[in-house]
């Protein structure tokens, strides 16, 4: 549109900055919508076409730059143009509370209590007292505006093989900054570490991308998925080897570790397209596809509900059982997360699973209730 574009936009450099400070943020300049990355103007392939998936670009950040910047109709020329302005003005604001929308320690009354029958119908009440278990069940089915229940949310425990979703996760932070290529051997061997948990697979990423890296990513202002004022979360401290120990956590001294609420975050974050770009979230929730563990979550919800998706990492070390994913079948959509310390903890988190399933259908809104 050149010098007659549709918008003119009068931000201090600033206020701009402020506004694209993390991807996922879209602004209209002269050259129509373009993503601020910090590297590229490109329109990002994974965005053909006008629908619900272009509308999530959008994110608080952007709304509050329209607001607070004088946006100056200059001249309306065509369809093209009245389709931004449609985009600006009724997408956006909508979009944008849910993708920045964050989990917090609000739970839903409904749920919390059928959360807490369901450990007393399955003896687990005395477990979940000691801190021996300690879970996080969020129905994500509407986004903007989930539905949480839990027990010992922040409590750090050890993890085993559940914080690999962390390698995962800075994998594809380097992929965004053009540090790593995400080629065939390398999807491959992530897919390697996520769905079969090697143990090699993980390390040899881990490894790519560094280990401090890492941890400074967990505790990022950005994601906080470690974080010292809820007590810790996802922490991976040692290579998945014989190797010593790197850096233990710095609150509890665990080598691989994880709270049942930032676990949960994760895959919000994941779901709603807020991990690292929407389009690399997607890519990072095809690999958590496919488990070829089927113990835990996998096991229980066989049994009842075999066409069910998951999208899933576990754990298991000694006495330590863990399983987390996001879970889809019927319409509904749910993340649940159980961290465990008994060499039962296998059995409880297989019986588990069937419990909250169906508590999270029970629990719906009458407007999503089962097909």
């Amino acid at each position: 549109m050149n010098g007659e574009s549709l918008y003119r936009l009068k931000p201090t450099l600033s206020n701009l900055s402020a506004a694209v400070k993390r991807p996922g943020v879209y602004i209209c300049d002269a050259n129509d919508l373009h993503h601020l990355n910090g590297k590229t103007n490109a329109w990002p392939p994974s965005v053909p076409e006008v629908g619900p998936g272009f509308f999530s670009y959008f994110s608080l950040d952007f709304i509050n730059f329209m607001v607070n910047n004088v946006v100056v109709m200059q001249k309306l020329n065509g369809l093209k143009s009245l389709l931004i302005l449609v985009i600006l003005i009724v997408a956006g604001p909508v979009y944008a509370i849910r993708l920045s929308a964050e989990l917090t320690e609000t739970c839903d009354s409904v749920l919390q209590k059928g959360l807490e029958q369901c450990l007393v119908s399955l003896n687990l009440d005395q477990a979940t007292n000691y801190k021996s278990l300690s879970i996080v069940l969020v129905d994500i089915t509407n986004p903007s505006s989930p539905r949480m229940a839990y027990v010992n949310p922040n409590e750090m425990m050890y993890a085993a093989s559940l914080p690999k979703i962390a390698i995962l996760l800075g994998a594809f932070e380097r992929i965004s900054n053009g540090e790593m290529v995400l080629n065939t051997q390398t999807r491959e061997k992530l897919a390697h570490m996520i769905r079969n948990s090697s143990n090699q697979a993980a390390t040899e990423m881990l490894n790519r991308v560094g280990k401090a890296y890492l941890a400074d990513l967990l505790q990022s202002p950005r994601y906080r998925l470690y974080d010292p004022e809820k007590n810790g979360g996802l922490w991976v401290g040692k290579e998945y080897s014989k190797a010593g120990v790197w850096k233990r956590d710095p609150l509890h001294n665990i080598s691989h570790g994880a709270t049942a609420l930032q676990v949960a975050r994760f895959y919000y974050l994941l779901q709603t397209g807020q991990l690292v770009t929407p389009e690399l979230s997607r890519q990072m929730k095809s690999i958590l596809a496919n488990p070829a563990i089927e113990h835990k979550f996998v096991k229980g919800l066989k049994s009842v509900h075999p066409d069910f998706r998951i999208y899933r990492k576990s754990g298991t070390w000694k006495q330590y059982h863990s399983d987390s994913a996001i879970i889809e079948h019927h319409g509904r959509r749910y993340i649940a997360v159980a961290l465990a310390k008994s060499h039962r903890g296998g059995k409880w988190l297989s019986d588990l699973i069937v419990a909250m399933d169906d508590l999270i259908f029970k629990s719906a809104p009458s407007d999503h209730s089962r097909n």
